[in-house]
């Protein structure tokens, strides 16, 4: 049976209300990147990064997943063989009934200690108070990957790309790096979809993508119920 990837970014939760960072109504307009999303930022000025990701907290738990994130879930529930690796740091594709999902950017939904990548604990409400610690004892944080740092779900993201025979590629403009990385490790038999309504940077991609210029609330939807995916 098929091995399906969906490869989610900002374009899918834009639909949802969510602001992004890279459209020019994005986020970046009002926050400089040195200011909020770094791990100078987060050494020099913790408390602004924590108000910042407060606020991004609080719009997601306000959001709802949309018709995008409800038609993937729908497709990874019938279907046994697909995963979801998402750029995005919200929970709309998990509250949309998604089970398998890989997060490139960390879960705003999450903390973590700022000495350990991997001492994560899940938050409830939208508003950290700065100072909280980890049960270890260290800072908690954002559990977010801040511009510059590694990104540790890249692995398991590759290692899942390899096995894919189909990849739907939805709301990215594969600017982002490493994520847009993903596709050199297709293998060649592998089919690629694109959904976007404006014109993503495929150039690079030394194999046929077919872009489907909609967006993804319209687009996905009548992708995942052509009969290549039932």
């Amino acid at each position: 049976m098929s091995h399906i990837v969906i490869f989610t970014g900002a374009g899918v939760s834009s639909e949802s209300g969510l602001s992004t960072f890279r459209d020019s109504d994005g986020l970046w307009n009002n926050y400089r990147i040195e200011d909020v999303c770094t791990h100078t930022a987060w050494l020099t000025q913790p408390k602004v990064c924590v108000d910042f990701y407060n606020q991004r907290r609080k719009d997601v738990l306000a959001a709802q997943p949309n018709a995008a994130h409800i038609a993937i879930a729908q497709l990874q529930q019938r279907h046994p063989h697909c995963t979801i690796i998402t750029q995005n740091i919200d929970d709309l594709h998990e509250r949309a009934g998604a089970t398998n999902v890989i997060h490139l950017h960390g879960e705003i939904t999450k903390l973590r200690a700022e000495n350990d990548a991997n001492a994560i604990i899940p938050f409830n409400g939208w508003e950290q108070q700065y100072g909280e610690r980890h049960p270890n004892g260290h800072l908690l944080r954002p559990h977010v990957v801040f511009f510059g740092e590694d990104v540790p779900n890249m692995i398991p993201a590759v290692e899942v790309t390899q096995q894919a025979d189909i990849m739907v590629v939805v709301g990215t403009s594969l600017n982002v790096y490493p994520a847009a990385m993903l596709l050199h490790y297709l293998p060649a038999k592998a089919s690629v979809f694109l959904i976007d309504p404006g014109s993503p940077n495929i150039q690079g991609f030394a194999r046929p993508i077919t872009h489907i210029s909609k967006t993804a609330t319209l687009g996905v939807p009548e992708l995942l119920d052509s009969p290549l995916f039932r």
